[in-house]
């Protein structure tokens, strides 16, 4: 389904959900959470999770996380050996500054390329129940993905790239069960990266 497809099921949706899903698609509030420096480490922390290139429609997932954190809209659990959300987020993009400091010359995460944030998030995802800076390794990046995924994929552009015809409320499934799809919905977008020459 392409963007205007899903965008075209509107009328079908309650005001409530059309609103929210609209919004989406405006402009952002200015960062309320995220310090300048803290920006400049997320931003590229994010494309390399999400594996978004610089001509990829833009999806504004650090604006949604910056909210969260800053409304502290956390999901209701954490690891007993974590900090809170927001705190783990501070101190992990910290510690990506610190770690490419002392391996590359004093610079911040933002500011070597990206084949050095490439190995260092490699590093760390390698580490899993090790300690890094305080904090397990595999649980820091259990965060960073699960903020991730859920700010990129509440996004309407995203939907495509899954499947997804939009909200079914209040119209509803039709059709439940693996592989059957609503009369609105398409096959998830081909990646033609994924396949390979037979």
């Amino acid at each position: 389904m392409s963007r205007k497809g899903v965008l075209s099921q509107v009328s079908t949706w309650d005001t409530a959900t059309a609103g929210v899903v609209l919004a989406r698609l405006g402009p952002q509030p200015p960062l309320s959470f995220f310090t300048p420096a803290e920006e400049a480490a997320a931003d590229p922390l994010l494309d390399l999770l999400l594996a978004r290139r610089h001509d990829d429609t833009p999806i504004p997932v650090l604006p949604v996380i910056d909210a969260r954190l800053a409304a502290r809209e956390f999901e209701g659990w954490r690891f007993a050996d974590m900090p809170e959300d927001d705190e783990a987020w501070r101190r992990s993009l910290a510690a990506l500054d610190e770690e490419v400091a002392v391996r590359h010359d004093g610079r911040a995460f933002g500011e070597v390329t990206h084949g050095d944030r490439h190995r260092l998030l490699r590093h760390i995802q390698d580490l899993g129940s090790h300690d890094w800076y305080g904090m397990p390794a595999g649980r820091v990046w259990t965060l960073w993905t699960r903020y991730a995924c859920t700010a990129y994929y509440a996004h309407p552009y995203a939907w495509e790239e899954i499947g997804f015809g939009g909200p079914a409320y209040p119209r509803g499934y039709l059709r439940l069960g693996r592989g059957a799809r609503e009369p609105w919905e398409t096959a998830p977008a081909r990646d033609p990266a994924a396949e390979t020459d037979r």
